[in-house]
């Protein structure tokens, strides 16, 4: 008679059920992850996580209690080096329990089970979280301040070099201009004896025409 015993036989006998969650149990440390009907991965879960609590204190005495569960120096072994160290600062819920439909043959009710800190896809270790920069909203005017102070050193700048422009500038195009103008004058008197020569030659060939026709 069960007499108030709340957890689930499974069906089975003391030694049967014993022996099924320690090779279940097993599995789980060695795979990280098994799928099995959700009565016994609900049944494992109790099982198998007061050993993982044990397993963070690595001493002899707590090796000999979780061994004389597991009865495989194996595993005792891995549990102690791989997966205590990775779960000492998780203060419980070592497992998770994702149900994934029914069995095709009987229609059990089917799950998964694993081990949380040894998911790459739901672990809080790798997600990367985005740092929101969010703008002061005081009225402080301190940095309104520097911007216009900036703004105007930078407008003395430009008011400075300005006129150093312009002077380079006539400088610069201050003895061509007075070249130029040296050289009008002679570009006009030349110009102008071009002009006198001009009527002269043409006065010539003229009397030169009149003496051909009186002779």
């Amino acid at each position: 008679m069960r007499h108030g015993k709340k957890f689930n036989h499974l069906g089975r006998k003391v030694g049967h059920r014993r022996a099924m969650l320690s090779n279940m149990a097993c599995s789980l440390i060695e795979h990280k992850q098994i799928n099995t009907t959700t009565a016994k991965a609900k049944a494992l879960r109790v099982y198998i996580e007061p050993l993982l609590t044990k397993s963070k204190d690595d001493s002899t005495h707590s090796r000999r209690v979780v061994f004389g569960y597991l009865q495989n120096k194996h595993v005792v072994t891995e549990l102690f080096r791989e997966i205590a160290p990775k779960i000492q600062d998780r203060p419980g819920g070592y497992t998770r329990i994702i149900k994934t439909g029914f069995r095709q043959g009987d229609g059990a009710e089917m799950a998964m089970i694993e081990l949380v800190d040894f998911n790459e896809i739901y672990s809080p270790t790798e997600k990367k979280t985005k740092s929101r920069r969010r703008r002061k909203s005081s009225g402080s005017t301190e940095p309104k301040a520097a911007a216009a102070v900036e703004i105007a050193e930078e407008a003395e700048v430009i008011v400075e070099e300005t006129p150093e422009v312009v002077e380079d500038v006539k400088v610069e195009t201050s003895p061509e201009a007075e070249v130029t103008a040296e050289a009008a004058p002679e570009v006009k008197e030349t110009e102008e004896k071009t002009e006198s020569d001009e009527p002269k030659a043409s006065s010539e060939n003229e009397s030169d025409s009149k003496e051909e026709k009186k002779d």
